[in-house]
């Protein structure tokens, strides 16, 4: 059976590694567990946040990332062969475009990506996605996932979902999602492993993002108690097939669950 990990709330949590992070990364690589890291984030590239991870003693590599900015670039290369693309992404970001075309002629323009900018976002930049957008080509709307919010060190913070629903109602346009909580991203990581749905769980600290947006693809979910978790999640109709308050937890719910047979 295999585990689908969330990073940010589960493993780590700003700058300090969560408790369990390193002996449960050491478990599922020693029992060969076959294992995803899955991520919203979309200020970071995989190289750095295999060094971040790395420098917490857990030891991965690309290939075990998967996030919304190496989705986005895929589908692009499907969908809009040959086209430009318009980039609202942190600039470490823009790495995992490398092999895209980058342009901010809006009739070359083929898809507009969207990502968590933070701060940097104001009036002008959100209306020139917008003027993109608008464009009588009408580029596709890619939304690097829809997390509304997230756990900051200073407290909660707006998410990329926020902007990307501004842009859709004002552009009247759907976004296509690469990341969570759609069931399509669930799915890209199925495919990675070779899953089946029912084969795999799905750990994360999201209610919405990680186990609703799981279990629409067919997973099983647990939620952890870590990270943006609120006592109030568990009133919202969505229920995890388990609540754990650590990860140091996870080995006996494995093999209760029967997933090591």
């Amino acid at each position: 059976m295999a585990i689908l990990f969330d990073l940010d709330g589960v493993f780590y949590q700003g700058e300090r590694a969560l408790s369990g992070a390193v002996e449960i990364a050491s478990w599922v690589q020693e029992s060969a567990v076959p294992h995803l890291f899955l991520t919203n984030t979309t200020s970071r590239p995989r190289h750095a946040l295999i060094d971040k991870l790395a420098g917490f003693g857990i030891h991965t590599e690309a290939s075990r990332i998967l996030t919304p900015a190496v989705a986005a670039a895929n589908w692009c290369s499907q969908h809009v062969p040959g086209r430009s693309v318009a980039l609202f992404v942190p600039e470490a970001t823009r790495a995992e475009f490398s092999a895209i075309e980058h342009s901010d002629q809006a009739d070359e323009i083929g898809a507009v990506i969207v990502g968590d900018l933070g701060e940097a976002w104001d009036f002008a930049l959100l209306n020139r996605a917008f003027g993109y957008l608008m464009a009588p080509q009408r580029p596709q709307l890619i939304a690097l996932g829809m997390t509304r919010y997230w756990q900051a060190p200073e407290g909660l913070r707006l998410d990329v979902a926020p902007f990307v629903m501004a842009l859709a109602h004002a552009a009247g346009v759907e976004p296509v999602v690469t990341g969570k909580p759609d069931p399509a991203f669930f799915n890209t990581a199925l495919a990675m492993l070779g899953m089946e749905a029912q084969q795999t769980v799905m750990i994360g600290d999201d209610i919405r993002g990680d186990i609703d947006g799981a279990q629409r693809a067919g997973l099983r979910t647990v939620l952890m108690r870590t990270g943006k978790y609120r006592e109030q999640d568990l009133s919202l109709g969505i229920e995890p097939d388990a609540v754990l308050g650590s990860l140091e937890e996870l080995p006996d719910w494995y093999r209760n669950a029967g997933f090591d047979q």
